[in-house]
Protein backbone atom coordinates (compact mmCIF):
# COMPACT_ATOMS: atom_id res chain seq x y z
CA UNK A 1 0.00 0.00 0.00
CA UNK A 2 2.70 2.55 0.12
CA UNK A 3 2.94 4.45 -2.88
CA UNK A 4 2.74 8.02 -3.27
CA UNK A 5 0.28 9.20 0.15
CA UNK A 6 -3.26 10.45 -0.13
CA UNK A 7 -3.11 13.20 1.86
CA UNK A 8 -6.02 13.44 4.67
CA UNK A 9 -7.54 17.32 4.86
CA UNK A 10 -7.33 18.42 8.40
CA UNK A 11 -9.06 21.46 10.12
CA UNK A 12 -7.58 24.98 9.96
CA UNK A 13 -5.88 26.26 12.83
CA UNK A 14 -5.68 29.55 11.72
CA UNK A 15 -8.16 32.44 12.68
CA UNK A 16 -10.50 33.02 9.55
CA UNK A 17 -10.17 37.03 8.65
CA UNK A 18 -12.82 38.73 9.34
CA UNK A 19 -15.78 39.40 6.49
CA UNK A 20 -14.70 42.72 6.21
CA UNK A 21 -11.38 42.46 4.86
CA UNK A 22 -12.25 41.06 2.05
CA UNK A 23 -9.85 38.63 1.49
CA UNK A 24 -7.85 37.18 -1.94
CA UNK A 25 -10.67 35.13 -3.61
CA UNK A 26 -9.08 31.33 -3.46
CA UNK A 27 -6.79 32.40 -0.27
CA UNK A 28 -8.67 29.92 2.10
CA UNK A 29 -8.10 27.33 -0.38
CA UNK A 30 -4.03 28.18 -0.29
CA UNK A 31 -4.37 27.90 2.83
CA UNK A 32 -6.19 25.25 3.32
CA UNK A 33 -3.79 23.29 0.43
CA UNK A 34 -0.38 24.55 2.09
CA UNK A 35 -1.50 22.72 5.52
CA UNK A 36 -2.46 19.78 3.50
CA UNK A 37 0.82 19.55 1.91
CA UNK A 38 2.42 20.03 5.26
CA UNK A 39 0.89 17.27 7.30
CA UNK A 40 1.80 15.05 4.12
CA UNK A 41 5.26 15.95 4.57
CA UNK A 42 5.16 15.30 8.25
CA UNK A 43 3.20 11.38 8.04
CA UNK A 44 5.48 10.65 5.34
CA UNK A 45 8.80 12.11 7.56
CA UNK A 46 7.36 9.85 9.93
CA UNK A 47 6.84 6.73 8.12
CA UNK A 48 10.27 7.11 6.25
CA UNK A 49 11.42 6.96 10.03
CA UNK A 50 9.56 4.26 11.26
CA UNK A 51 10.95 1.91 8.17
CA UNK A 52 14.46 2.26 8.85
CA UNK A 53 14.00 2.20 12.73
CA UNK A 54 10.92 1.36 13.88
CA UNK A 55 8.70 3.84 16.02
CA UNK A 56 11.50 4.31 18.29
CA UNK A 57 13.16 6.39 15.62
CA UNK A 58 9.80 8.45 15.10
CA UNK A 59 11.41 10.86 17.43
CA UNK A 60 9.25 14.24 17.08
CA UNK A 61 12.46 16.62 16.76
CA UNK A 62 13.52 14.12 14.38
CA UNK A 63 10.46 14.21 12.63
CA UNK A 64 9.77 17.61 12.67
CA UNK A 65 13.32 18.41 11.03
CA UNK A 66 13.08 15.41 8.17
CA UNK A 67 9.71 17.02 7.50
CA UNK A 68 11.17 20.73 7.01
CA UNK A 69 8.42 22.28 9.85
CA UNK A 70 9.01 23.66 13.38
CA UNK A 71 8.77 21.31 16.50
CA UNK A 72 5.43 23.58 17.51
CA UNK A 73 3.95 23.00 14.34
CA UNK A 74 4.05 19.30 14.52
CA UNK A 75 2.84 19.07 18.23
CA UNK A 76 -0.37 21.16 16.55
CA UNK A 77 -1.03 18.49 14.06
CA UNK A 78 0.22 15.63 16.06
CA UNK A 79 0.01 15.89 19.66
CA UNK A 80 1.56 12.63 20.50
CA UNK A 81 3.79 10.51 18.73
CA UNK A 82 0.70 7.89 18.85
CA UNK A 83 -1.45 10.38 17.12
CA UNK A 84 1.28 10.10 14.39
CA UNK A 85 1.35 6.27 14.39
CA UNK A 86 -2.24 6.68 14.28
CA UNK A 87 -1.50 9.30 10.96
CA UNK A 88 0.43 6.88 9.42
CA UNK A 89 -1.81 3.41 9.82
CA UNK A 90 -4.87 5.83 8.57
CA UNK A 91 -3.37 7.29 5.03
CA UNK A 92 -2.02 3.17 4.24
CA UNK A 93 -5.77 2.29 5.24
CA UNK A 94 -7.04 5.39 2.49
CA UNK A 95 -4.74 3.53 0.16
CA UNK A 96 -6.56 0.63 0.47
CA UNK A 97 -9.90 1.94 0.54
CA UNK A 98 -9.25 3.82 -2.36
CA UNK A 99 -7.92 0.34 -4.37
CA UNK A 100 -10.91 -1.22 -3.73
CA UNK A 101 -13.00 1.82 -5.00
CA UNK A 102 -11.14 1.55 -8.37
CA UNK A 103 -11.21 -2.39 -8.33
CA UNK A 104 -13.68 -3.45 -5.98
CA UNK A 105 -13.66 -7.30 -4.93
CA UNK A 106 -15.04 -9.34 -7.44
CA UNK A 107 -15.58 -12.72 -5.32
CA UNK A 108 -19.19 -13.92 -5.42
CA UNK A 109 -19.15 -14.70 -1.86
CA UNK A 110 -18.90 -12.16 1.29
CA UNK A 111 -16.44 -14.22 2.38
CA UNK A 112 -14.33 -14.12 -0.71
CA UNK A 113 -14.44 -10.69 -0.71
CA UNK A 114 -13.35 -10.28 2.90
CA UNK A 115 -10.17 -12.80 1.96
CA UNK A 116 -9.54 -10.43 -0.76
CA UNK A 117 -9.63 -6.84 0.65
CA UNK A 118 -7.38 -8.78 3.65
CA UNK A 119 -4.87 -9.97 1.45
CA UNK A 120 -4.80 -7.18 -0.71
CA UNK A 121 -3.99 -5.01 2.53
CA UNK A 122 -1.15 -7.64 3.40
CA UNK A 123 0.75 -7.46 0.17
CA UNK A 124 0.75 -3.53 0.70
CA UNK A 125 2.13 -3.81 4.12
CA UNK A 126 4.68 -6.50 2.84
CA UNK A 127 5.98 -3.91 0.81
CA UNK A 128 7.62 -2.34 3.43
CA UNK A 129 7.95 -4.87 6.43
CA UNK A 130 9.89 -2.87 8.72
CA UNK A 131 7.02 -0.25 8.91
CA UNK A 132 4.69 -2.78 9.00
CA UNK A 133 6.03 -4.50 12.00
CA UNK A 134 6.58 -1.15 13.71
CA UNK A 135 2.96 -0.03 12.84
CA UNK A 136 1.04 -3.00 14.27
CA UNK A 137 3.15 -3.54 16.73
CA UNK A 138 2.55 0.22 18.42
CA UNK A 139 -0.84 -0.13 17.60
CA UNK A 140 -1.45 -3.06 19.68
CA UNK A 141 0.77 -2.47 22.86
CA UNK A 142 -1.26 1.14 22.65
CA UNK A 143 -2.44 2.41 25.99
CA UNK A 144 -5.07 4.66 24.30
CA UNK A 145 -7.96 3.88 21.86
CA UNK A 146 -6.75 4.09 18.03
CA UNK A 147 -9.28 4.00 15.31
CA UNK A 148 -7.78 0.94 13.52
CA UNK A 149 -9.87 -1.82 14.49
CA UNK A 150 -13.02 0.44 13.30
CA UNK A 151 -11.63 1.02 10.23
CA UNK A 152 -11.00 -2.31 9.24
CA UNK A 153 -13.89 -3.36 10.40
CA UNK A 154 -16.12 -0.97 8.87
CA UNK A 155 -14.08 -1.62 5.57
CA UNK A 156 -14.87 -5.59 5.91
CA UNK A 157 -18.17 -4.62 6.25
CA UNK A 158 -19.16 -2.93 3.50
CA UNK A 159 -17.36 -5.28 1.41
CA UNK A 160 -18.70 -8.75 2.61
CA UNK A 161 -22.44 -7.17 3.13
CA UNK A 162 -23.04 -5.10 0.45
CA UNK A 163 -21.97 -1.45 1.54
CA UNK A 164 -23.54 -2.04 5.23
CA UNK A 165 -21.93 0.62 7.21
CA UNK A 166 -20.33 0.52 10.61
CA UNK A 167 -22.96 2.43 12.80
CA UNK A 168 -26.10 0.51 10.84
CA UNK A 169 -24.08 -2.86 11.99
CA UNK A 170 -25.35 -5.36 14.75
CA UNK A 171 -23.63 -6.05 17.63
CA UNK A 172 -23.20 -9.60 16.12
CA UNK A 173 -22.21 -8.14 12.52
CA UNK A 174 -20.12 -5.82 14.23
CA UNK A 175 -18.38 -8.82 15.99
CA UNK A 176 -17.97 -10.96 13.17
CA UNK A 177 -16.26 -8.92 11.16
CA UNK A 178 -14.15 -7.64 14.09
CA UNK A 179 -12.92 -10.84 14.69
CA UNK A 180 -11.59 -11.75 11.19
CA UNK A 181 -9.41 -8.28 11.63
CA UNK A 182 -8.25 -9.07 14.85
CA UNK A 183 -7.08 -12.58 12.97
CA UNK A 184 -6.16 -10.95 9.79
CA UNK A 185 -3.47 -8.56 12.59
CA UNK A 186 -2.30 -11.68 14.00
CA UNK A 187 -1.40 -13.76 11.02
CA UNK A 188 0.14 -10.77 9.41
CA UNK A 189 2.35 -10.52 12.75
CA UNK A 190 3.37 -14.39 12.09
CA UNK A 191 4.31 -13.68 9.05
CA UNK A 192 6.47 -10.58 9.71
CA UNK A 193 8.26 -12.94 12.20
CA UNK A 194 9.18 -15.63 9.56
CA UNK A 195 6.27 -17.98 11.04
CA UNK A 196 3.79 -17.74 8.14
CA UNK A 197 4.07 -18.04 4.96
CA UNK A 198 2.17 -15.80 2.72
CA UNK A 199 0.31 -18.93 1.06
CA UNK A 200 -0.08 -20.04 4.73
CA UNK A 201 -1.67 -16.68 6.16
CA UNK A 202 -3.90 -16.36 3.08
CA UNK A 203 -5.19 -20.15 4.21
CA UNK A 204 -6.21 -19.19 7.49
CA UNK A 205 -7.76 -15.85 6.27
CA UNK A 206 -10.20 -18.08 4.07
CA UNK A 207 -10.80 -21.06 6.81
CA UNK A 208 -11.32 -17.93 9.06
CA UNK A 209 -13.52 -15.77 6.68
CA UNK A 210 -15.41 -18.67 5.98
CA UNK A 211 -16.62 -19.39 9.22
CA UNK A 212 -17.14 -15.48 10.44
CA UNK A 213 -18.73 -13.87 7.18
CA UNK A 214 -20.38 -16.86 5.11
CA UNK A 215 -23.94 -16.18 6.52
CA UNK A 216 -23.43 -12.31 6.75
CA UNK A 217 -25.56 -10.22 5.48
Amino acid sequence: MRTPHAATAVPSSDTEAPMESHPPAGGSSVRTRSQHQRRKRIVQAAAALASRGGVEAMQMRTVAERAGVALGTLYRYFPSKMDLVVAVVGEEIDLLESSIERRPPGAATPSGRAVDVLMRATRGLMREPELADALIRSLILAEVETPFGDRMTGLLLRVAADGLAFDEATEEQLALAGSLSSVWVQELLEMLRGRRTYEQVQRRIEIASDRLLRDIR
